[in-house]
């Protein structure tokens, strides 16, 4: 019998192979981490979690709705490893295949709100959205937050940037900013004004949103 472990796994892989344009069976073998055994595909399709069509497997609805939960969780897991734990970015993977199976929901929109609602996962993947990103609830005071919600005179760490957007990307690491630096917000308006290693920036709002970072707690001022 077909553990749910592997049936998940399964999902994933046929979501991550999707995101790269594959979907004939036997490309998805040749980028999975798993075996897919005859077992495993039958197993799927009397699940009706996938069908096999013209050597395609594809998702069916309930599939498609389970392998996001899936990636969200598992690319969550890598995040909160990443930022709060501080594991190198190529250790995250196999910790968060495990982690994944141990999230129940709410404790998955309790670590997206943690992290501030991330966008990608640590090796650049999208997160699929989830409720609490969509209601853009604060139920847990968010530990990594963007650079714009630190007051003026507050200094924060340099978590990640996080952007849909190449060429603001490119901005932010053209003014030397970059994971681990120290910044520290001097003024809101006309401008954003950050102090990042000793060099003052002035940068729009729009963009300065794209940096986020861990709070300190010091906000400057006696």
């Amino acid at each position: 019998m077909i553990e749910d472990h592997a049936i998940h796994e399964a999902l994933e892989a046929i979501w991550s192979a999707r995101e790269l344009d594959l979907r004939k069976i036997d490309s998805i073998r040749e980028v999975s981490r798993i075996v897919f055994s005859g077992e495993l595909v039958e197993a799927l399709e009397e699940k009706e979690l996938a069908v096999v069509r013209d050597s395609n497997l594809l998702l069916t609805p309930r599939g498609e709705d389970e392998a996001r939960q899936v990636i969200r969780r598992h690319r969550l897991a890598e995040r909160l490893l990443h930022d709060i734990l501080n594991m190198e970015v190529e250790a995250t993977e196999d910790s968060a295949c495990e982690f994944e199976h141990f999230l129940a929901d709410q404790v998955t929109e309790s670590i997206c709100t943690l992290l501030g609602h991330p966008r990608e996962c640590p090796h650049g993947s999208p997160i699929p959205e989830g409720r609490c990103c969509r209601e853009a609830r604060q139920v847990v005071e968010s530990l990594v937050v963007p650079v714009t919600q630190l007051s003026p005179g507050e200094e924060g760490r340099v978590a990640y940037l996080s952007s849909k957007s190449q060429s603001r990307l490119h901005k932010l690491m053209a003014f030397g900013i970059a994971p681990g630096m120290n910044i520290k917000v001097h003024q809101h308006y006309p401008t954003i004004v950050l102090e990042c290693e000793h060099t003052q920036l002035a940068m729009e709002a729009e963009i300065a949103g794209d940096i986020q970072v861990w709070r300190s707690g010091k906000s400057g001022k006696d």
